[in-house]
């Protein structure tokens, strides 16, 4: 028997048939805020007929801190990251974002209600400290270790955070793969908001040492083994033909290559720190003239 001729349905989304659920966390079940907030995203999912096949809930903790780390396809991969942890358990999880998003008027907010993590990339070190607060805490919290949204649709290059806020917590890293986000909403490719599959599987925590860039690469091969596995079983399920934008070069699609995809993301740094420094410039401008016009 395949794998998938062993799901079924639970609540909305495909599971093992013998995935029993264990009982709610006694807090995390009980905030009404994030939990409605859940509850909103799940509705979406049905009514968009967007099906989600769930793996390896067992390695996500009932209880207790964990720092989840998947890789970043789409713009829907956190509301699919997150919805394994509120499967087991009605547990959630709280992601870490660009400290930007939480100045945006209502939406700031939000983040901040439901907890998540605001990360300063110009000061990285603040940013594993309030990850790692939140993870002794006994939480759940979310990191994409390419820190982007890679174009390749490949394991584009890891930053070492996951693995130094994992380990100087004391809690499991637990790998996460999603495949099939990109179909959904991505950079550079038109929406597909319905009747997209996607395929999100949780892997077995990795051992960390404490040795940063090593741990990395074992997070790293660890997500590509389940990577791997989630892409054979995607190519059964859709039957791909081949030359979609939607898939790496790797395989057949038409997808940048990772060399690409970083050239692109270089040239879009370049543009994002020019039109920093102009504001700056004008800024500055606009100040001094002000300043003569006092004198």
């Amino acid at each position: 028997m395949s794998e998938r001729a062993g799901l079924g349905r639970r609540r909305g989304l495909q599971l093992p048939a013998s995935y029993t659920s264990p009982a709610d966390h006694p807090v995390e079940s009980k905030e009404r805020f994030y939990q409605g907030a859940v509850g909103v995203a799940r509705r979406l999912l049905g009514f968009t007929r967007i099906g989600v096949t769930l793996h390896g809930l067992e390695h996500i903790p009932q209880r207790g801190g964990a720092l989840l780390a998947g890789n970043h396809t789409g713009y829907y991969d956190f509301v699919l990251m997150g919805a394994g942890p509120h499967i087991h358990g009605n547990r959630l999880v709280r992601f870490m974002a660009k400290q930007s998003v939480f100045g945006i008027p209502v939406l700031g907010g939000i983040m901040q209600k439901m907890g998540h993590v605001p990360v300063d990339r110009a000061r990285g070190a603040g940013a594993i400290d309030a990850a790692v607060a939140e993870l002794r805490r006994g939480r759940l919290v979310g990191i994409f270790p390419e820190a982007t949204i890679s174009r390749s649709f490949e394991l584009a290059k890891f930053k070492t955070g996951a693995a130094r806020i994992a380990h100087a917590a004391g809690v499991p890293l637990i790998p996460c793969v999603i495949w099939g986000s990109q179909r959904i909403w991505t950079k550079d490719l038109p929406k597909q908001l319905r009747g997209v599959p996607v395929i999100v599987r949780y892997g077995e925590p990795v051992a960390l040492t404490g040795d940063a860039e090593a741990d990395t690469e074992r997070l790293k091969a660890a997500m590509q083994l389940l990577l791997d596995e989630s892409r054979n079983e995607y190519a059964q399920l859709v039957g791909i033909e081949g030359g979609e934008a939607w898939m790496p070069a790797s395989l057949g699609g038409t997808a940048p290559s990772i060399e690409e995809a970083e050239e692109i993301y270089a040239r879009e740094r370049e543009a994002r720190a020019a039109k920093k420094a102009a504001k700056a410039e004008k800024r500055a401008g606009n100040k001094r003239r002000k300043s003569k016009g006092g004198s």
